[in-house]
């Protein structure tokens, strides 16, 4: 039947969009439109295969769907900066894409946070300043308010709290370092929280080593280093997780290091989080450890007793469920190192509480704390992911590693191949011979004049032992 304006429309109006329910294709995507989220949803995807990767990440991926009515959209766009380069280089890719997925024409209409909060009941409010590539964007749990503090992290805890109150007036940067699953990532979310909600106009940038490396990459491939610059260089307060995977890439410190520096003397704050302290990355160039260690560096330990079982009771109240005394003791007297295993246990009890109607005993949760001490061995460390850490490291790839290339570089990129392999995994000459082409007796010689050249060249041996430990994380 006619819709407005002679528009086709198949079925009922649904929400407040006023379009039909129907399915829309372009290229490989196909989206439901039920919703006007899902709509800008469909718009972004479009967007996001006709720019480069970098170009996306600034300036389309972090606008949010803020209303739609008589056929005008309003988007929300995080700051200023970025809303003068939208509406100047990519209102005319929007807008196709809307007629590409609706049919029709429409109006768009860009607005700030602040305005849209009013405007719209708080739509957008949450993007305000912040990067929208954190995943944990909005997540409930990643608050001062839900941290458990104990003898272990409270040190951390403060000064994490001191940057969140007062951002470049108390600790820059701040360097949180600790093993894995003791609250590293809850605290740098909690941060990015409490200055958003003290500061809106911040512009927070949140994003993990391993990504900053895979996003340069790109943007030198792609010639986007100045849109690279604008997103980081722009930020208010930058916040680093997993910092360490930076080590050893030469083209990646480089930039970061001029990042650092340009914020830094701004006056804008720095966090950075890792899984050992700066002197431990081996391969992390002096400059930089320097830098890291210029500010305030605190560490997080596996929490004590106490600390875990008030970790479970209150994962239990978050759960809500009742969680007997003498159970969340017996789960914190055997899981001892790691948080999330102390909250996976108690999401596995509530789950047979809900699922099958089984109360949390003693004998329950003997099963479950079995269960999540097999579901959190090491998985076995794949072939691909030594090969992907390795070419990270030394600026190359994979099937590079596994050609035929003489090249001093990807010679010696794939020795430490070889080595890391024979070191993690326990492999035969034979096997690794295999995944390269290669012959056992190459395998041997490679192995060989590596082990020479690490006693002799310090750097070596340290890049080898950093690219061990990535792999392991």
């Amino acid at each position: 039947m006619p819709g407005r304006a002679g528009r086709p429309v198949r079925e009922p109006v649904i929400g407040n969009l006023g379009l039909s329910e129907k399915t829309v294709t372009f290229g490989v995507v196909f989206v439901a439109m039920n919703s006007f989220d899902e709509v800008f949803a469909a718009v972004k995807e479009y967007c996001k295969e006709r720019l480069a990767r970098a170009t996306y990440d600034l300036f389309i991926d972090g606008i949010e769907a803020a209303g739609y009515e008589n056929d005008t959209a309003t988007l929300c766009v995080r700051s200023e900066f970025i809303l003068g380069i939208v509406e100047t280089r990519y209102r005319e890719l929007l807008a196709e894409a809307f007629r590409t997925l609706l049919g029709f024409d429409i109006t768009l209409q860009f607005t700030l946070p602040a305005a849209a909060s009013a405007e719209a009941g708080g739509a957008c409010a949450e993007a305000d300043g912040v990067s929208a590539e954190n995943e944990n964007v909005g997540n409930y749990e990643f608050t001062f308010e839900n941290f458990i503090v104990g003898s272990n992290n409270k040190f951390a805890h403060a000064a994490a709290q001191a940057v969140a109150a007062n951002p470049s007036g108390a600790y820059n940067p701040l360097f949180i370092w600790g093993g894995s699953g003791l609250g590293k990532t809850h605290l740098l979310g909690a941060i990015r929280f409490e200055i958003h909600k003290n500061f809106p106009a911040y512009n927070i940038v949140y994003v993990d080593g391993e990504k900053f490396t895979n996003e340069i990459i790109s943007a030198i491939h792609d010639n986007t280093t100045s849109e690279f610059h604008n997103k980081y260089r722009a930020a208010d307060v930058l916040l680093v997780d997993d910092i360490q995977f930076i080590g050893g890439k030469e083209s990646t410190q480089e930039e970061f290091f001029h990042t650092f520096n340009t914020l830094y003397s701004s006056g804008k704050q720095i966090v950075l989080v890792s899984d050992r302290p700066p002197k431990e990355i081996k391969s992390l160039e002096e400059r930089l450890r320097t830098r890291f260690e210029m500010g305030l560096t605190a560490d997080i330990q596996p929490p004590d007793f106490e600390t875990r079982v008030a970790i479970i009771r209150r994962k239990a109240d978050m759960l809500g469920m009742d969680l007997p005394d003498d159970v969340a003791e017996y789960i914190a007297n055997r899981l001892k190192n790691n948080i999330r295993q102390l909250e996976g246990a108690v999401k596995k009890l509530n789950a047979y509480r809900k699922i099958e109607g089984i109360q949390p005993v003693i004998g329950v949760a003997q099963n479950a704390i079995k269960d999540i001490l097999n579901e959190s061995q090491p998985t076995p460390v794949t072939v691909e992911k030594i090969l992907s850490e390795v070419a990270r490291t030394y600026n190359t790839t994979p099937e590079l590693l596994r050609g035929p290339s003489r090249s001093q570089g990807v010679s010696t990129a794939r020795q430490v191949s070889m080595f890391v392999m024979r070191e993690i995994t326990g492999m035969s000459m034979e096997d690794i011979g295999t995944e390269f082409k290669r012959d056992h007796s190459t395998v041997v010689y490679s192995l060989k004049i590596l082990r020479k050249q690490m006693e002799k060249d310090t750097r070596l041996r340290e890049t080898v032992e950093d690219i061990i430990k990535n792999v392991r994380a």
